[in-house]
């Protein structure tokens, strides 16, 4: 018979009762001393409109606070190497785990750097080939296209019994490089005449290259004073060996003012300084110069497959590590499982596992020799993805950036299961979303707001989804949402058209695309969407296209400086004062000289994290006191800037301070929703929906009748949606015409025209499957899209 004492349920052990994360008093931004309970391995998703501070809670704080105290758990040698990452402002961050990051950052944009070479894929064929290849040429290097193959042979001096002994050595290191695009797959073509103008002489300012200016000491100047030309002869004039001397020559050292520099040839110096960076992370104006100069054709040696000769040449199978990475990754993983060869086992195992992977994300369409700078922000989401698929960690929080981005609604539900998977095996999964349906997962949701900027930073809901459902939040109010197609679509005003599309994946598409209404491009993911619409429709006169790169800015730059909004205001500035426009400048001249301009002072404490304080001398205004005594309109510069757009519209709008040019740009920044921010308040604080939407507005201002745009939902809450619908209507309604790459179902139920591509993706894909109306797409439902639009507007 059992005692009494058995009948009693144990008492929990202590290590088990800790099973939340508490946050208290966070403050990082514009959070507003949030105070939260998550629960531990559970799946909680963070909402709230863009700007509401749902990045700084979970990014800036939990993941940042994780970080840090794992990086302290290394020597202080170790710790010098890393970078330094200051304590989040929060007054208690308790039960923390290992935090594993999965942010939109694109991959590195090194045009070296490929899906294969950033998976760890790339490695594992090398190995492959290295052991099975026929006939055998080396070791894994031997086929990558990263190292060049070298041989040297000489003398070597050692000291031997005490006796000086001299040796000849020789090595060789067989690499898999092609040597004639040194592993890049395409060579460069420089148009001379586009780097300078023959007819004028150094000294008359022959470069018509991007930010050469005539007194600048490392690019002019070292051209014009170094000994080796004559700065006063037009170029045309040169003799054959300064000719050589100007494009060509070895670097040597000369002496300019008394100051050494580099000398060396102009072509080498251009190729170094833009040809090694990527096209696709450049600036515009200097992206503009490299079109305009370079031409890239593919390498006529490897045909583009960066492999020496020798590398191409050993096959297993009558397949080369050429023709594996250039499969798509579903059609290598069968080709992978038909290799039955016992001495490799443990490799083919763990390789296909790795590209089992990618199909299962929802990468099978892409190659593993697809360049990783051409990747989505998704897409590049996902990559990073897989190598945590098959982790077996437990008891880690995983911490994701909208994981649904650029995904087709057919893909959401299998990244979902990814999500509810990492959940299940253990893990705490914490999600920033927008998506409905990735909120209707979670476990725990956790709302932000009531608004963006310093009109947000609040907890204003936490609890179930039912909850937030039926509570009164914005987010709440806007979740079953639906909208229905439209009643009268416009009439078209022409035709764009579009014959035997063949870029990447596309079958030969023929396409009229309606001008003057809004027409979406859709498809699943990887359906060849964007191949279609910048691979056919040539971005040039007329034509605007915005993409969906992150816009990039060093805490200097801000939403005034980033728009071009403080020119005309400095010249305002600059004529009601009398005095030069540069004094309105907090990078130029009107800086405040103990902070440079910045209004913080950073001090670095090497491997401890840097502090940085308010500049006392400037207040953290940015500007010298002298600058703040010029006033226009009532206010100074510095109180220009701290104003929003809002505020700074009604402010140049009329009255004395009236500027029109100012004006209009602060109209499209309110246009996109974007009437909360400051003027001066740094890119590097803004959101994801922030920055895609600064960059819409500034974009709007070009000139063109055709506007392109790649997912411009991305990063925007279910009520900011409302508005870009909006002001796309706005656009078409004023005679432009403007296309959509897009997977949100509000954009298309909103569209005109729609173009649906498929069926499939990668080479299932390729082909239209549908064009026409979205009451026709609902009413037809023969395709993917179809269905879950139809679903969608409950039709």
């Amino acid at each position: 018979m059992p005692t009494k004492k058995d009948a009693q349920s144990p008492a929990p052990h202590a290590a088990d009762t800790h099973d939340l994360i508490r946050v208290h008093g966070a403050r990082v931004n514009n959070l507003k001393d949030v105070s939260v309970e998550i629960p531990k391995r559970r799946l909680t998703v963070f909402t709230g409109v863009s700007g509401s501070g749902k990045s700084s809670l979970v990014f800036g704080t939990l993941a940042a606070e994780s970080q840090r105290m794992i990086n302290e758990t290394y020597s202080a040698f170790v710790q010098g190497f890393m970078p330094t990452q200051a304590r989040p402002e929060v007054d208690v961050l308790e039960g923390l785990t290992t935090a594993i990051i999965v942010d939109q950052q694109r991959l590195g944009s090194d045009p070296r750097s490929t899906v294969g070479t950033a998976t760890d894929a790339n490695a594992m064929l090398r190995i492959l080939f290295s052991r099975l290849g026929k006939p055998h040429i080396g070791s894994p290097k031997a086929f990558s296209f990263n190292v060049a193959s070298i041989s040297g042979a000489g003398a070597v001096t050692m000291e031997r019994a005490g006796r000086t002994v001299k040796e000849r050595r020789d090595f060789q290191i067989i690499g898999g490089m092609c040597p004639r695009c040194e592993g890049r797959g395409t060579v460069s073509d420089i148009d001379l005449t586009q780097l300078y103008d023959d007819s004028k002489s150094l000294a008359e300012g022959a470069f018509t290259i991007p930010g050469w200016k005539s007194d600048s000491f490392w690019t002019v100047r070292v051209y014009a004073e170094s000994g080796l030309l004559d700065p006063d002869k037009p170029i045309r004039e040169f003799t054959k060996r300064e000719m050589q001397d100007f494009l060509h020559k070895e670097p040597v050292k000369v002496k300019v003012e008394g100051v050494n520099l580099t000398y060396e040839g102009l072509i080498p110096k251009i190729q170094k300084s833009f040809l090694s960076k990527d096209r696709e992370a450049m600036q515009p104006h200097i992206r503009a110069f490299v079109d305009r100069a370079v031409t890239f054709t593919t390498c006529p040696e490897c045909d583009g497959t960066r492999l020496g000769e020798a590398a191409r040449s050993s096959k297993i199978a009558g397949i080369s590590i050429a023709d594996a990475c250039a499969m798509q990754i579903s059609d290598l993983a069968e080709w992978v499982r038909g290799l039955d060869e016992p001495s490799v086992a443990p490799l083919l195992t763990t390789l296909l596992g790795t590209l089992d992977s990618f199909v299962e994300i929802g990468l099978g369409y892409l190659s593993l020799d697809r360049s990783a700078g051409t990747l989505s922000g998704g897409e590049a989401q996902r990559v990073k993805m897989i190598r945590h698929l098959g982790s077996s960690l437990t008891d880690v929080t995983y911490v994701f950036d909208e994981p649904t981005i650029g995904l087709h609604p057919h893909d959401i539900q299998r990244m979902n299961d990814l999500l509810l998977r990492l959940r299940d095996k253990g893990n705490t999964v914490l999600v920033v979303e927008h998506k409905p349906e990735t909120i209707v997962i979670a476990d725990h949701v956790v709302d932000l707001g009531p608004g963006a900027g310093t009109g947000g930073g609040t907890v204003c809901f936490e609890g179930t989804v039912e909850g937030l459902r039926a509570g009164d939040t914005v987010t709440g109010r806007h979740f079953d949402d639906r909208a229905a197609p439209k009643e009268e679509v416009r009439k078209a005003t022409g035709t764009l058209e579009i014959r035997g599309a063949a870029t990447h994946n596309l079958r030969d598409v023929d396409v009229d695309i309606p001008l003057g209404v809004l027409v979406v491009v859709t498809g699943v993911a990887g359906s060849g969407k964007s191949s279609l619409v910048h691979g056919s429709i040539p971005a040039g006169e007329g034509v605007v296209s915005i993409d969906q790169a992150a816009i990039r800015g060093s805490r200097r730059s801000n939403p005034a400086t980033y728009t071009g909004l403080l020119d005309p205001i400095r010249k305002a500035f600059a004529k009601a004062n009398g005095v030069k426009p540069a004094l309105f400048s907090a990078n130029s001249e009107g800086a405040c000289p103990t902070c440079n301009g910045a209004g913080v002072i950073y001090t670095d404490l090497a491997m401890m994290a840097g502090v940085a304080s308010t500049c006392e001398e400037c207040e953290g205004k940015r500007f010298h006191a002298s600058v703040l005594e010029h006033h226009f309109g009532g206010r100074d510069i510095s109180e220009v800037l701290a104003m929003s757009v809002a505020e700074a519209a009604g402010f140049f709008g009329d009255g004395e301070a009236r500027t029109p040019a100012a004006h209009r740009i602060l109209e499209r920044l309110a246009d996109v929703g974007l009437g909360y921010l400051s003027l001066g308040q740094p890119l590097t604080t803004l959101s994801g929906g922030e920055r895609q939407r600064l960059k819409l507005a500034t974009h709007m201002s070009e000139k063109g009748g055709v506007y392109i745009l790649d997912e411009p939902t991305t990063g925007l809450h279910l009520a900011d949606v409302e508005q870009l619908l909006g002001l796309l209507d706005r656009l078409v309604d004023s005679g432009k015409s403007v296309i959509v790459v897009e997977h949100h179902q509000a954009v298309m139920a909103h569209a005109d025209w729609i173009v649906d591509l498929g069926p499939g993706a990668g080479h299932d894909g390729g082909r239209i499957v549908f064009e026409g109306t979205p009451a026709d797409l609902v009413a037809a439902r023969t395709t993917l899209t179809g269905e879950h639009l139809a679903a969608y507007v409950g039709a």
